[in-house]
């Protein structure tokens, strides 16, 4: 509805403001009586607008107030002052405030005024009840009902007459109010509970004063408690000790507290339903100190304490015996006696067994005699007991018999157990094994058992076990336990004597070796991409040589070996490649050149007899060609060759197939003019008759035609070294 009459008081507004023209000059705020106020004083701002009009009225304008930008109170106003009105200032009025003016369409706003209001009002605190038991509840009511939350509450509990604050609580409540509970203890009488308040001020606290609470009485719930000692004056040891320890309860107490008895930390007597606890036994020195009594219930406790002394009516027994050690077969005294040597009964026990009941005993020792021994001494009812003395028997140990547990050979590497047992003797038993005469473990045990040293041998080794007890007896020896170690092969390698190059025809030396190995080893050789051995051989040593008395290309290759034993934890170790080359001698590598080149050098006399015998057969056919179709006859009736001179000369000899001499003829002739020319020819040829040393000799004519120079020239012509065609 306030809507409505606002949106229609600025219609009216607008409807008289399209008929006259305003403006508004000025608005700012003022603050009655300032701008800091203390809390609870009423505080006035007013809004002062100056507005120019062309009407003779003043316009409806609206004027709001806003605190930290939230609009607090608005107004429909013709005046020129408007007021927001704070009865009584409190802490949250505090803040920043403007006013704002609106008239039609046009609006104003003034600058924005801190306003500050100081102090914060005295809370209000109440308890529930004036009276209250110890160990009770008070509870605590702070309030503040002019101030808005969020309130920061503290609350004190302080003894009446004294400034001691033995409780301080502080709590932030989101009402105006907070309820807090405090425990009454033992120590509290009369209190009193002081409340104050904090208010949040921009980012500073303010608080108010403390204010008190009524007188809160405490009444106890129950007394401080006191102790009764029976008899009274001197206690002498046998006299019937009572000490009583009683408390006074409240008639108004809900339950009944316990009541405890404590002699230094040790509880002696208890009650729980009664209102005191009696602690009642005979009177020994022992029983002389400090006791104290607690009553506790809850969260209260009271105690108080007193020292009893006891006169000691004779002192305690003591046992002396011959030895706390001794060895089977020795005397065992034990004696019991009291200091001034009162008329007393004597027992002397082990444990809770009575041995004698006198003062003194003896036997021969043993071995089950061993345990704690004590003794009693008594005067009529008080009997006092000694302390406990430990007495050892020691029976001499057997001599320790020395095992391993390996079923085969001891590999080196592997871990071997070897035991040591006295059958006899008296635990515990110091084990202590001697390896290769220098001590390697000690052990005690506390059995006859069996103990067993662990090792891991990598050589043959000697091992002795010696053991000791309590007995006086020097220790006792075991025999000497050799052990035998194995080990595998391990690092094979091959190689060769000579060296990676033979000769061949030179002896070939393979040796395969590895660097640790018990024997017999087995070494097998190979050759590259062979499956089977060439050569194999067991022998109780680290290496085997394999020999070749002649090397040839054969031999040349890759070369490795294997090597095992029966330590081996693979089959077989196997060595890297060994590569073998085989090289000729120099004489031989010599001869096989000679051979070579003399080879070469037939072949090339062959080839060249070849060539030239090609030739002289290519030669005689233009020379038959060129023969007149008559053939001359000498006076045998032969054949005459004509061989050519220019192909004489040419390969330059005289006298092959039979041919004495070439004449020329007509040299001196001009070659140019001559067609024909004409050869003179002695030809010797052997009588089918005749010896090979006689020899008949013609003189043939050729006749040799020229050809025209634009061609080529055939000059060569062949002739018949004899005249039988051979």
């Amino acid at each position: 509805m306030l809507l409505a009459l606002l949106l229609t008081m600025l219609l009216y507004a607008s409807l008289q403001a399209q008929e006259n023209s305003f403006t508004i000059n000025s608005i700012h705020m003022e603050s009655r009586p300032s701008w800091e106020v203390s809390n609870g004083q009423k505080l006035t701002l007013q809004c002062l607008v100056d507005i120019s009009t062309t009407s003779k009225s003043r316009p409806q304008h609206q004027v709001l107030f806003y605190k930290d930008d939230a609009l607090v109170y608005n107004v429909s106003s013709s005046e020129h002052t408007e007021s927001f009105v704070i009865p009584q200032a409190r802490v949250f009025h505090a803040g920043k405030y403007k006013c704002t003016v609106i008239l039609n369409s046009k609006e104003k706003t003034t600058t924005e005024y801190q306003v500050t209001v100081n102090g914060v009002p005295m809370p209000e605190v109440t308890v529930d009840k004036k009276e209250v038991t110890e160990g009770g509840i008070v509870t605590v009511n702070c309030s503040m009902q002019e101030e808005k939350p969020p309130i920061y509450f503290k609350i004190e509990k302080v003894e009446l007459g004294t400034k001691n604050i033995k409780l301080s609580r502080e709590k932030t409540s989101n009402m105006n109010f907070v309820l807090i509970e405090f425990p009454i203890e033992e120590q509290d009488h009369l209190l009193v509970f002081r409340c104050q308040a904090g208010v949040l001020s921009g980012i500073k606290m303010q608080t108010s004063e403390f204010i008190r609470s009524e007188y809160v009485t405490v009444q106890e719930f129950f007394s401080t408690p006191k102790f009764q000692i029976q008899p009274p004056g001197m206690i002498i040891e046998g006299n019937q000790l009572h000490i009583k320890c009683s408390v006074q309860v409240a008639h108004l107490a809900r339950e009944s507290p316990e009541i405890i008895i404590q002699k230094d930390k040790a509880i002696v007597a208890t009650s729980k339903q009664n209102k005191e606890a009696v602690y009642s036994v005979m009177a020994l020195v022992e029983h002389s100190g400090h006791y104290t009594c607690k009553v506790e219930s809850n969260r209260i406790s009271k105690a108080s304490s007193i020292l009893v002394n006891i006169t000691e009516l004779f002192p305690k027994p003591k046992l002396e015996l011959s030895s706390s050690r001794l060895d089977q077969g020795e005397m065992l005294d034990l004696s019991c006696s009291v200091s001034g040597a009162p008329v007393a009964n004597f027992t002397i026990q082990k444990e809770e067994t009575v041995l004698s009941q006198y003062q003194n005993f003896s036997k021969i020792a043993e071995e089950r005699d061993s345990g704690l021994y004590s003794c009693t001494a008594g005067i009529g009812k008080v009997v006092k007991r000694s302390n406990l003395v430990p007495v050892q028997v020691c029976e001499m140990l057997s001599k320790p018999r020395i095992f391993h547990n390996a079923k085969f050979e001891i590999v080196k590497g592997q871990f071997i157990g070897i035991s040591c047992q006295s059958a006899n003797g008296t635990a515990p038993i110091t084990y202590r094994l001697i390896r290769a005469k220098s001590n390697f473990q000690t052990v005690q045990k506390d059995s006859n058992d069996p103990v067993t040293f662990t090792d891991k041998p990598t050589r043959d080794v000697e091992y002795q076990c010696i053991v000791d007890n309590c007995h006086s007896h020097p220790e006792v020896r075991s025999e000497i336990l050799r052990v035998k170690v194995i080990a595998p092969v391990d690092e094979v390698t091959i190689s060769i004597l000579s060296g990676n190059d033979v000769q061949s025809g030179d002896e070939m030396v393979l040796r395969c070796s590895v660097k640790e190995g018990t024997g017999p080893v087995t070494f097998q050789f190979y050759k590259e991409k062979e499956g089977r051995p060439f050569h194999e051989e067991t022998v109780n040593d680290t290496q085997v040589f394999w020999h070749h008395e002649q090397a040839s290309k054969e031999q040349e290759g890759q070369y490795y070996c294997t090597a095992f034993n029966r330590a081996s934890i693979v089959t077989s170790l196997r060595s890297g490649p060994l590569t073998v080359r085989v090289f000729l001698a120099p004489w031989k590598k010599g001869l096989i050149a000679v051979v070579v080149i003399g080879v070469v050098i037939a072949a090339l006399i062959v080839a060249a007899r070849c060539y030239f015998l090609r030739r002289a057969k290519a030669k005689q056919k233009p020379v038959e060609m060129s023969r007149p179709a008559v053939p001359l006859l000498n006076s045998n009736s032969e054949k005459v060759s004509e061989p050519s001179v220019e192909a004489n000369s040419h390969y330059g000899y005289d006298d092959v197939s039979g041919i004495d001499a070439v004449k020329p003829i007509n040299q001196n002739k001009d070659p140019q003019n001559m067609d024909v020319e004409y050869t003179e020819v002695e030809v010797s040829s052997l009588e089918p008759h005749q010896a090979l040393g006689t020899r008949a000799t013609e003189t043939v004519y050729s006749e040799i035609r020229k050809v025209d120079p634009n061609f080529v020239e055939n000059r060569f012509s062949r002739t018949e070294g004899s005249l039988d065609g051979t």
